[in-house]
């Protein structure tokens, strides 16, 4: 089309291309885009021909072929084998790249609304489509004022449109849309005061109806929250925070977010929200750890010593195993920083006491030991060989780390290496002798 520029061979190509993928949606669009290409092309050359005031009688042109009815027979086709306001819309945004489509335009237009009437996504369409009617014409200098009070119209059209879907299509999508409109509307720059207030109390509302229809989306919550913050509407953004956990009083996320509503505006009923919190989500179900950690971070920061240990501790029973190994990570850093090196190491041998433990959990410890100044050798293998019970199997580092320390410490001996590298040997599984080999080597030869 655009090299040999032989328009025949195109449409050739693309009824073959058709053939074999008869649904293709992509094809049918650009096949549609090459009609009108050349039905632009024609028009052009008409027109050069007339202004030069030629005799046309020997070049065809057809009327119909002049006006994209080529592009139409291809519509009509591909609209009966491929289903789905995205077609629709993709085809009307080529149609429009071109001046002289206004009737095959309205077809489309037409047969969207027609066939998609309950679709969420024919609606947005046809409500964002009323920002960009009706701009000003008049040549005469326009007002910011004007600007302002004529972008407030298209703006209130366009939410007419969505307030007749949400009526006609009463879904949790639907109102989706709606929202991130009015959020995209709201997050728009404008030097007029009006206006943004405008945006605002209408997001605001929005939300509101939304919510009162039991259709607001979860991870709507979240937003209507933040824009409810950022206006330092406080006491609307607690009764929100409410409603959500009522709603989705299985969500963790939920709570977690009501939550941390709570303690930035350092209410007083954070502990019973916690509590209300952990009584709803039950672990089984999902697991309870953002919540846990979140409330021994808070507690930190605001509790006494005692009752964030005792937090700790209750935490310790209340997740599932798999999410107790990183309560007992924060667990043992809170301490060190809390208690000191005495403290920890009694924290320690308590928690050891049951199973699971993660790696980090045990490297944390060596990590504190070592920044003692009297860090003790007798102290590190003790870690090492705990650590190495859970995970010699599994981690080579860890034995070459440990081999590391007896060759390094001022109390180390060298002598422990080997039985240390054929204990390694003996637990290390499938691929990972070869690896602790290698870096065995590179570690006696000095490159480790």
């Amino acid at each position: 089309m655009e090299t040999q520029l032989s328009s025949e061979s195109a449409r050739h190509l693309f009824l073959r291309a058709l053939r074999f993928h008869p649904e293709c949606s992509k094809l049918y669009q650009e096949y549609f885009r090459m009609e009108l290409m050349h039905a632009e092309k024609q028009r052009k050359e008409k027109k050069e021909f007339e202004q030069a005031k030629m005799d046309l009688g020997e070049f065809n042109y057809s009327e119909e072929i002049l006006n994209g009815e080529m592009a139409r027979i291809i519509y009509r086709d591909a609209a009966q084998k491929i289903k789905g306001v995205e077609f629709h819309l993709a085809v009307l945004s080529i149609a429009k790249l071109f001046d002289f489509t206004q009737d095959l335009q309205k077809e489309i237009l037409e047969s969207l609304q027609t066939k998609y009437a309950d679709d969420p996504l024919m609606w947005d369409y046809m409500a964002r489509r009323e920002l960009e009617l009706g701009s000003l014409q008049s040549t005469e200098p326009t007002t910011k004022q004007m600007k302002v009070s004529e972008m407030t119209q298209r703006e209130e059209r366009c939410c007419a449109v969505f307030e007749e879907a949400v009526g006609a299509v009463p879904t949790e999508d639907m109102w989706k849309c709606y929202i991130t409109f009015c959020l995209e509307r709201c997050k728009r720059k404008t030097n007029s005061e009006e206006l943004k207030q405008k945006r605002l109390q209408r997001t605001l509302s929005v939300f509101n109806k939304a919510h009162e229809s039991s259709l607001l989306p979860e991870a709507l919550y979240k937003q209507w929250l933040q824009l409810l913050l950022e206006s330092n509407l406080f006491e609307k953004a607690m009764e929100v925070a409410e409603a959500a956990t009522e709603r989705f009083s299985l969500s963790v996320e939920t709570w977690q977010m009501r939550l941390q509503v709570l303690i930035q505006l350092k209410s007083d009923s954070v502990t019973q929200c916690f509590e209300e919190a952990v009584k709803h989500v039950k672990s089984k179900v999902c697991g309870t750890l953002p919540l846990w950690a979140l409330w021994v971070e808070w507690s930190e920061g605001t509790n006494s010593k005692e009752d964030t240990d005792a937090l700790y501790q209750r935490s310790l029973c209340a997740t599932t195993p798999a999410e107790s190994v990183t309560m007992k990570e924060m667990y043992l850093d809170w301490t060190y920083r809390i208690g000191g090196y005495k403290k920890v190491k009694r924290v320690f041998t308590s928690l050891c006491e049951n199973r699971p433990f993660s790696l980090d959990f045990f490297r944390k410890m060596i990590q504190i030991e070592k920044e003692q100044e009297s860090c003790k050798m007798l102290h590190l293998r003790e870690y090492y060989e705990r650590a190495l019970r859970e995970f010699g199997s599994t981690d080579s580092d860890l034995w070459l780390d440990y081999i590391k320390e007896e060759l390094s410490h001022p109390q180390g001996k060298p002598e422990n290496c080997g039985s240390i590298h054929w204990r390694a040997m003996k637990m290390l599984q499938g691929d990972l002798v070869e690896e602790f080999i290698s870096k065995y080597t590179l570690l006696q030869t000095g490159h480790l």
